[in-house]
């Protein structure tokens, strides 16, 4: 079975884009109806088709990352619109429940404790069974006012997530910041912010039940791995593999094969999600290879390595990282 932990909903109906843009301008209104057919549509003609063309059985799927914004308006504001994304993840869930399981957007807000988000995880996991959560560490777009993930303000939060046995992808939204072009450079950084946080502070020790997941390959951390190794000794850390990556996953999200091929010397098939971020950042095709840049699967299957290993970042690790998938594919009888 292969998992593709790393999906987001980048084409949902225009009457949800629609209401957003009302909700915005101050003028929403109630949420619109979208029929089963507007539903339908919306993924089957791009993930539904490209998952079976690249042969993957199944994404862990979220509402679109870089609409999240939770710099845009209030509490109530983000609040709102968690609220119509994840009812709208759910819609699809429901409708292919052996293609598709959601992970939630929160309603983050600048300033605001992200224990205030706690409700609408429970809502998300318990109600409309999701089996994970987005976290995003930069509520502020670009702008990092928010406190290091390894604070405790940030614990209440992760306390729940252990209660309810569910993971979070690390994953920045939009960039207000002129210097950081959203996918390119602040989704970047925030996985390698993201780790060096984690690599500083002491969260796993006080949580060691906590598990996260950083996207895109891990940012710069694998390519660097020798200077975040040398960092923790400088700074008289615990090693990595002890004091991080027991409760760390990275996703293969990287776009080339050279990269793949690093991250998995690198980081080793334990710490590892096959992901693709499909349909997301980099839509177009490679005219190196004449395949998509995002078709990942190629480069994972290029690999030389044991069978075992790619079982493992192709379906044993998620299972591991999302338990509640485990427990529903095995009700599904996989």
């Amino acid at each position: 079975m292969i998992i593709d932990c790393h999906g987001h909903y980048t084409t949902a109906p225009a009457a949800h884009t629609a209401w957003r843009e009302a909700q915005l301008a101050g003028d929403a209104g109630g949420y619109p109806a979208i029929s089963d057919d507007e539903l339908c549509e919306s993924v089957e003609n791009g993930q539904l088709r490209m998952m079976a063309e690249r042969g993957v059985d199944l994404t862990i799927f979220s509402p679109r990352a870089s609409a999240m914004a939770h710099h845009v308006g209030d509490e109530a504001t983000s609040a709102a619109w968690a609220r119509a994304c994840n009812d709208l993840v759910a819609r699809v869930v429901g409708r292919y429940p052996d293609r598709f399981a959601g992970v939630c957007q929160l309603p983050q807000s600048p300033g605001v404790p992200v224990g205030n988000s706690v409700t609408e995880l429970r809502r998300c996991v318990e109600e409309l069974g999701f089996v994970g959560c987005n976290l995003n560490p930069d509520p502020s777009g670009g702008h990092w006012t928010s406190a290091p993930l390894t604070d405790r303000s940030w614990y209440p939060f992760y306390e729940a997530m252990i209660e309810l046995d569910v993971p979070a992808m690390i994953h920045v939204s939009a960039s207000t910041n002129a210097n950081f072009h959203a996918t390119g450079a602040h989704y970047l950084n925030a996985d390698t912010t993201a780790f060096m946080q984690l690599l500083q502070g002491d969260l796993f020790a006080d949580l060691p039940e906590l598990r996260l997941v950083i996207p895109h390959g891990g940012g710069a951390v694998p390519f660097h791995w020798g200077r975040y190794r040398g960092l923790a000794d400088m700074l008289g850390r615990p090693a990595l593999d002890d004091h991080v990556m027991r409760n760390v996953f990275f996703d293969t999200c990287v776009y080339h094969q050279p990269g793949i091929t690093l991250l998995f010397d690198v980081i080793g098939t334990d710490n590892l999600l096959f992901g693709s971020e499909m349909i997301g950042a980099v839509r177009g095709i490679d005219p190196r290879t004449g395949h998509h840049f995002d078709d990942t699967r190629r480069y994972v299957d290029a690999l030389a390595i044991p069978v075992a290993d790619k079982k493992k970042v192709y379906e044993h690790n998620a299972r591991r990282a999302y338990p509640r998938l485990d427990a529903r594919l095995k009700e599904q009888g996989r």
